[in-house]
């Protein structure tokens, strides 16, 4: 947005009021290269016309994203005032000092209330229980699912579901329905498949999608307080969420032992699969009619009960921080308390970052302006994440390594694998005092 003039004076009343320096009128967020950050850069084009502050959203491929970023904090660089870092670097960044603590801040907006409780556990909050707070919840995200609705509602097909499973065919409520329907579409032979799911084991999408299996079958990855593992990340309940989901790999499409986000959305846009797992920042491609040519057959549902009812999804997503060796804290905090706000919220929805405002996702408005925000509203109270420990790296590269035989190539048992994590994560916690 073109900067007017009313806005210059406001940013120079601003300036005079507040005693910042004219080098203070310009910031810097670091994030990575997708389309959230370009609706970024317009709220804070948005911001920019009222106060006159520039802000400049500048992004990076997600491969270099987190190298990239650990580069400059470590060298205790002020290239960046602020950053929309991932959920896991929480506890990295904030014990090394990298991020300044919004604590006080988090008291005075009283954000813990402001902000769907489950973002600001695990966008915000290190050490787990703490109250101790180093971000501000930014783009909600999680996994959530999309269908083939064509497929669903064909009355042949229906007829034929109900004959052979004995209820009707619907968009599944819980994993077991979910299994069903993928072995029902699953037509190798049609080159029609069941499902996509998340099985790329480069960084978190296997594990990602198997947590949205394990937190709803009732189990937990351990104690994020005491760093006990022991019979809860081998527990009969995660055995039992892995089986199902090796399970559910059998009715993937060929050639799907390496699949994130990019081919889950293709397996919709392509005539592949009946359901897809993907988180809901990648689903406004699939209501887009030049992206996905099946848009208007498209629908969306949120991650499926477990055995005993539990309803949970992985988490996606980042919170916004200060950085600590930024020369424009002050001039940051300001933007976070502009971000903050009821209408900045949701002008942020409107623009299609995904708010983690409760008052905004509760809202009829929010909830029907896509076909897939009803079910990103039921999804953000319902979340859960990996460990955000500094040494969360090493965590997800183990876990990688143990459950990736298991789901994609039918290796060893899902209780051998998840007893090898466990052994694997007590000597990890072990090695960095965390589990004495």
């Amino acid at each position: 947005m073109r900067k007017t003039m009313t806005g210059l004076l406001a940013g120079v009343g601003l300036m005079w009021a507040c005693g910042t320096s004219a080098q203070a009128q310009e910031l810097t967020i670091f994030w990575a290269e997708w389309d959230p950050a370009n609706y970024l850069q317009e709220l804070a084009n948005e911001y920019e016309a009222q106060t006159g502050v520039k802000v400049t959203v500048e992004t990076t491929p997600w491969a270099d994203f987190q190298t990239k970023a650990f580069t400059e904090f470590n060298a205790k660089g002020s290239a960046y005032d602020m950053v929309v870092g991932d959920s896991q670097w929480i506890g990295a960044a904030s014990e090394a000092g990298h991020y300044v603590d919004l604590t006080d801040f988090f008291t005075k907006h009283n954000l813990t209330q402001v902000m769907a409780p489950a973002t600001v556990k695990y966008y915000a909050e290190y050490p787990s229980n703490s109250k101790k707070y180093w971000s501000i919840p930014a783009e909600g995200d999680a996994v959530g699912w999309s269908y083939r609705k064509d497929w669903f509602e064909d009355p042949k097909e229906m007829e034929a579901f109900k004959a052979k499973y004995g209820y009707d065919l619907a968009p599944p409520k819980t994993w077991a329905e979910m299994r069903d329907i993928a072995e029902f579409f699953h037509r190798p032979d049609q080159k029609r498949y069941g499902i996509a799911i998340y099985t790329d084991n480069s960084y978190d999408g296997l594990v990602m999608g198997v947590e949205n299996a394990i937190f709803s079958f009732g189990g937990e990855l351990g104690d994020y307080q005491s760093y006990k593992v022991d019979g809860i990340i081998n527990s009969e309940k995660n055995v039992k969420a892995l089986e199902l989901y090796r399970e559910l790999y059998g009715f993937t499409p060929p050639g799907w032992a390496k699949s994130f986000f990019v081919e889950n959305n293709q397996a919709i846009t392509e005539n592949l699969a009946a359901m897809s797992m993907n988180y809901f920042a990648f689903f406004p491609a699939l209501v887009n009619e030049a992206s996905n040519p099946n848009a208007k057959v498209t629908g969306f549902f949120a991650n499926p009960a477990g055995p005993n009812g539990e309803q949970f999804a992985a988490l996606g997503g980042q919170g916004i921080s200060v950085i600590s060796y930024s020369k424009n804290q002050e001039e940051a905090m300001k933007f976070l308390e502009w971000f903050i706000k009821d209408e900045t919220q949701k002008r942020w929805a409107e623009l299609g970052g995904y708010t983690a405002s409760a008052k905004v996702l509760e809202s009829p408005e929010f909830q029907n302006a896509t076909p897939y925000n009803k079910a990103f509203y039921e999804t953000m109270f319902k979340v859960k994440d990996f460990w955000a420990t500094p040494e969360y790296a090493e965590l997800l590269i183990q876990m990688n390594q143990r459950i990736y035989p298991f789901v994609t190539a039918g290796q060893g048992t899902a209780k051998e694998a998840l007893e090898s994590l466990a052994a694997d994560w007590n000597a990890t916690f072990k090695k960095y005092g965390r589990n004495k």
